[in-house]
Parts: C-alpha cells; sequence; structure tokens
C-alpha cells in the first residue's frame, strides 16, 4: 500500500506505443509488486560504458551511503517500503554481465531489480523511471568494465586511424582491430595482445549471449526489441590528448554502430557526462563534455538524432569527487544521474506520440 509521501504524480500523460505505455511524471510511486505483461516483448536497455556505468555507489557505512540518504535524509522514498524494507521491482529484471576484452562473461547480477550487495549503480534511477511508465517488461542489461576508453578499447567496428600531433611528433591511432594504440608515423607497428575495439566486441558479444538465452534472464519471456542503450564513459579518454580529440566524432559512430549491430535502428540512446567536468572546464576534459553534449538530439547538430538521442550534463548532479575516484562512491551521485538518464530516456520515448 502507498504511504502518503509517496502518493504525488505530477503532469499525467498517458499515450500508447508499440510494446509500451509511457506516463510522463516526476514524481515515483512506490513499486506496486507487480509483475509487467508477460506477452508483451520485453522492452531491453542496454547500459555500456566503464566504472561510471559499473557503479561504485555505497549502500550502507553513514554518510555518503544509500541506507543514509533514504533513510536520515529521506530521499529516493520508492526505495524502501513502509516497513523500512528495501522495495523490489517485479516488472524490471536486472542484469548484469563482465569480461576483459573478447573473453568470457561473469554474470554478477540476474535478479528482479532491488537493492543487492555493497554497491549500486545508476541502473537503480534508471529502472525505478522505466518500469513506472512501462506496461511490458523491461531488461536492463549492463555489459561492462572499468578502466576502458572510447578511442582505444572500446572503439566500434569501422572506426578509422587518424593522425595526431604530440611533442613535435606525428602519431597514427589505432583504426579499429589495428594494434597497438599508437605509433609513429613512419616507424613499422608492433601488434600487442590487444587491439582497438577489443572491449566493443566482447561487451557486445556479451549482451548478445544473454539475448539468446532471454528466458533465463527474464523468466517465461518469449521474445524482446532493443529499445534503447544507456552510455555513461570518458575517464580513461581525458588522460590522453589525441583520443579526447576525436571523441566527439567516435562518440557519434558508436551511436550508429550499437545501433546497426543490434538491428535497432530506433533504439533511444541517453549519454551522462563525467560528473567533475563543468562546462567552464578546459583541455581533454572540456573536448570530452563538448562532444557528449553535442550528440544530444535538441542542439540541432546531428539532425538524424533530433529526438531519439538525449545528453545528460551530470555536473550539477554530482556530490563530488571524480570519476577516476568514482566520486567517493557516493551513493547520492549514483542515483540522482540514474534518474536524470532514465527522466531523458522516457522524455525520448515521449517524443514518439
Amino acid at each position: 500500500m502507498m504511504s502518503q509521501r509517496h502518493i504525488a504524480l505530477l503532469g499525467l500523460i498517458v499515450f500508447s506505443l508499440q510494446s509500451v505505455n509511457v506516463h510522463s511524471q516526476e514524481t515515483l510511486p512506490d513499486p506496486d509488486g507487480k509483475p509487467a505483461d508477460i506477452t508483451k516483448p520485453v522492452q531491453v536497455y542496454i547500459l555500456l560504458g566503464q566504472s561510471n556505468m559499473l557503479g561504485f555507489g555505497k549502500v550502507t557505512g553513514g554518510d555518503g551511503s544509500l541506507e543514509h540518504a533514504v533513510k536520515d535524509k529521506d530521499l529516493y522514498p520508492y526505495l524502501i517500503d513502509d516497513e523500512g524494507n528495501w522495495t523490489t521491482r517485479q516488472d524490471v529484471r536486472n542484469v548484469r554481465v563482465m569480461g576483459s576484452g573478447t573473453g568470457g562473461a561473469r554474470q554478477f547480477n540476474n535478479e528482479f531489480l532491488t537493492i543487492k550487495g555493497g554497491r549500486i549503480g545508476p541502473e537503480v534511477g534508471i529502472g525505478h523511471y522505466l518500469g513506472a511508465v512501462t506496461d511490458a517488461p523491461v531488461l536492463l542489461l549492463k555489459s561492462c568494465i572499468g578502466n576502458r576508453s572510447l578511442g582505444w578499447d572500446l572503439l566500434p567496428p569501422g572506426s578509422p586511424s587518424f593522425e595526431y600531433e604530440e611533442k613535435g611528433k606525428k602519431f597514427h591511432y589505432a583504426a579499429y582491430k589495428e594494434s597497438p594504440l599508437k605509433w609513429e608515423v613512419g616507424t613499422k607497428a608492433e601488434p600487442i595482445n590487444w587491439y582497438a575495439g577489443m572491449q566493443y566486441d566482447g561487451d557486445v558479444a556479451r549482451a548478445k549471449q544473454v539475448l539468446k538465452e532471454l528466458d533465463k534472464y527474464y523468466p517465461e519471456a518469449k521474445e524482446y526489441e532493443i529499445a534503447g542503450f544507456f552510455w555513461w564513459q570518458g575517464d580513461k579518454d581525458r588522460y590522453n590528448s589525441g583520443h579526447a580529440s576525436r571523441y566527439e566524432q567516435n562518440l557519434v559512430h558508436l551511436i550508429k554502430q550499437l545501433r546497426k549491430d543490434f538491428d535497432a535502428p530506433d533504439a533511444k540512446f541517453v549519454c551522462a557526462t563525467l560528473g567533475q567536468t563543468s562546462k567552464d572546464s578546459k583541455g581533454a576534459e572540456r573536448q570530452i563534455l563538448d562532444g557528449q553534449l553535442a550528440v544530444d538530439g535538441e542542439t540541432g547538430k546531428y539532425k538524424e538524432f533530433k529526438g531519439n538521442v538525449a545528453s545528460v550534463y551530470s555536473h550539477p548532479l554530482s556530490q563530488g569527487g571524480a570519476s577516476n575516484s568514482h566520486y567517493g562512491s557516493n551513493a547520492e551521485t549514483y542515483m540522482n544521474i540514474g534518474e536524470a538518464m532514465g527522466k531523458a530516456m522516457v522524455k525520448l520515448l515521449q517524443a514518439e506520440e
């Protein structure tokens, strides 16, 4: 039963999509405990990136913990019931697999969305917003690992090489499947046991393997649709000026390639910026921020992204720290940015009305 503090729902708008009914709302109710309509295709959202997306928000441990935010500060009230227990969404599955490069997969999560274990990521806020507005089953499928760059490890298929000058020397930066990361122009490349895009290939393959065994990850499900992608990444690229200079170009190609690889040309895409990077930042961090904001369909720079790509400016939502220190494991940072990403995805779904 919903408590009084959870009753308010603002600005209710209902309309039908092929498999979902989307309701615009600012305040989330408690999960009602009801399963989704399993006769509808599962709406799959694939979560990609590096350690930001993995999630390091601590659940317990005093200040900065999720427990403190919810029970002492009265934030995110939909996460606990009237008895103070963590709620569970019976209409959203939370699945996480991880592996290095193209190697095997480890499974970390395969349950209905709840607070489990000692850490959380943005999937909590994302999943509650999507679950609250979607009649069809929702599957959050996270396939990523930390310490990976878009310009090298996650470089999507078809990405070209480029030349970049550093300290008076010109370097050839690897195209997809080339190795090593870079070498001086005019010298011979000495390949290593890794290639450009090796993590992209692995993350995509692991996600596809989950989808091949759909009913193992969403019991009784028969079919699915790739509804969207969530991307939170950029930390490693900020340490390489060549990669930072190409971040926007690589991100544009990533969006298009993911839709191609998952045969989902209409899937929505939401990108979150690095929490510590403000709009007055300079250097590599500013280049990455500018690239992440540029792909938002509302900017008009990429007309094909209008109504289907959105960027979340995370700096005002972060509670301090930086991406390389996992924001001090502050759970509010991961919740705030996850909620904002979920809201952004709902807004894109509404754009189809």
